[in-house]
C-alpha cells in the first residue's frame, strides 16, 4: 500500500512536468504560426514581412531550428522551476527535522501543500515522544529495583553474619540448636541467591539480546517434565498441577527458551493461586498451538493488566512480599513468545486469571 502511495506521488509529479511542457509547446507553435505563416491571422504575418523582412525570412528558413530552440530553452526554465520548487519543499523539511528530537517544541511550520509530511512528522514526533516517556519510566523503575534488592541484599547477608558467628564463637552449643542455626543460614543463603539472580537478570536484559535456536519440539512432553521440577514447591504449598494436552504436540521453537516461558507463567501461577489446583489446557489447532494456564486468586485489575509484561512492572509493589520478582520475568516471556511469531495475554476476571499463549506450528520451517 505505501508502494502504491509512493508511485502514485511521483505520477503525479511527473505529469504536472509534462503538462506544462505540452502547454508551452503548443503555445510556441500558436505564436509562430500567428507571426510567420501567417495562419491564423494573415495581417499580423504581412505587417511582420513588410516592416522587418530580414526577421521575417530568417524566421521561415529557421522555423524548425527556432521551435527547437525555444522548447529546449522553455524545457531547462520549467525543469530548474521543477527542481527549485522540489529543492525548496526538502530544506523547509530538513529544517523541521531537527524538530522531532526537540521535546521543548512540539509544532512544524510546513506549508498547505506538504500536509502530508506535516502528518507524518507529528506522528514520528508523537511516537518518539512516546518512546522516551517509556524509557524514563523503565529507567526509573530500574532505579528503584536495584536500591530495593541492595536493601534486600542486606537483611539476609546480615542474618548469615549473625548465625555464622554464633556457631563460630559457641562452641558447646547443643546439636539440636546448631542444626536449626545451620538451616537458617542455608535459608538465607538460598534467598541471597535468589536476590543476586534478579540482580543478574536486570544487567542482562539490558544488555543481550535473545537468540533463538529453533528445533522440532513435543509440547506437551516439556510442559510435563517442568511440572516435575516444580513438584516439590507444589508439595509445600499443597497444590497440584493438572494438565489437559493431546497426546503429542509438536511445534518448532527454542526448547530452553520456551521452557523458561511456561515456568515463569507456572510459578506466578503457583505463588499468587489462592486455590489449590493450576490447570494447563493445550488446544492443538490447524496453524498454531495455544496454552492456557488458569488459577484462581485475586483479580487483577485492567490498568495492571495493561502492564503487566512491561519490563521491571511487579503487580505486588511492596517489597516484602515473597511472591514479588525483579518485574522482568514476563518482558522476557512476550518477548520470547513475540520472536517466535506468536503472542501472549492475560485475562482476569471472576477470581481466575488466565496466561493465554499462541505459539506457531511453522510446520518444521525454521
Amino acid at each position: 500500500m505505501k508502494n502504491k502511495h509512493v508511485r502514485i506521488k511521483t505520477f503525479t509529479l511527473f505529469g504536472e512536468l509534462i503538462l506544462k511542457l505540452v502547454i508551452a509547446y503548443l503555445l510556441i507553435i500558436i505564436v509562430l504560426g500567428l507571426f510567420v505563416d501567417g495562419i491564423y491571422n494573415n495581417d499580423i504575418a504581412n505587417y511582420l514581412y513588410e516592416n522587418n523582412a530580414i526577421l521575417y525570412y530568417f524566421c521561415v528558413s529557421h522555423k524548425g531550428e527556432l521551435i527547437l530552440g525555444v522548447i529546449i530553452i522553455t524545457f531547462l526554465v520549467i525543469i530548474y522551476d521543477f527542481i527549485k520548487n522540489r529543492v525548496q519543499e526538502l530544506n523547509m523539511l530538513y529544517s523541521e527535522l531537527d524538530k522531532v528530537l526537540d521535546t521543548n517544541n512540539l509544532e512544524f511550520n510546513l506549508p498547505p501543500n506538504m500536509n502530508e509530511f506535516l502528518e507524518k512528522l507529528n506522528k514520528i514526533k508523537y511516537d518518539y515522544l512516546l518512546s522516551q516517556e517509556k524509557f524514563r519510566e523503565a529507567e526509573s523503575k530500574k532505579n528503584d529495583l536495584i536500591v530495593y534488592l541492595a536493601h534486600d541484599l542486606k537483611t539476609p547477608l546480615t542474618s548469615v553474619i549473625g548465625y555464622l558467628s554464633l556457631l563460630d564463637e559457641v562452641t558447646d552449643m547443643p546439636k539440636s540448636q546448631e542444626s536449626k542455626y545451620i538451616k537458617t543460614v542455608l535459608d538465607k543463603a538460598y534467598k541471597l541467591e535468589d536476590l543476586i539472580n534478579e540482580l543478574f537478570d536486570v544487567a542482562r536484559f539490558n544488555s543481550e539480546k535473545i537468540i533463538l535456536e529453533k528445533e522440532e519440539l513435543d509440547l506437551k512432553m516439556m510442559l510435563e517434565q517442568l511440572m516435575e521440577e516444580f513438584y516439590p514447591l507444589l508439595k509445600e504449598k499443597n497444590k497440584e498441577i493438572k494438565l489437559d494436552s493431546p497426546l503429542k504436540v509438536m511445534i518448532w521453537g527454542d526448547s530452553n527458551k520456551l521452557a523458561r516461558v511456561f515456568s515463569n507463567l507456572l510459578k506466578n501461577a503457583i505463588n499468587y493461586s489462592t486455590g489449590k489446583e493450576i490447570n494447563i489446557k493445550v488446544t492443538d489447532v490447524i496453524n498454531y498451538v495455544e496454552v492456557q494456564i488458569s488459577n484462581k486468586g485475586k483479580n487483577i485489575s485492567k490498568e495492571k493488566l495493561q502492564k503487566i509484561f512491561e519490563k521491571f512492572y511487579r503487580i505486588d509493589e511492596a517489597r516484602t512480599s515473597q511472591t514479588g520478582g525483579s518485574g522482568l520475568g514476563l518482558a522476557i516471556a512476550k518477548e520470547i513468545v513475540n520472536l517466535h511469531g506468536g503472542d501472549i495475554l492475560a485475562t482476569s476476571e471472576n477470581s481466575l486469571t488466565t496466561f493465554i499463549v499462541k505459539l506457531p506450528k511453522n510446520n518444521g520451517i525454521k
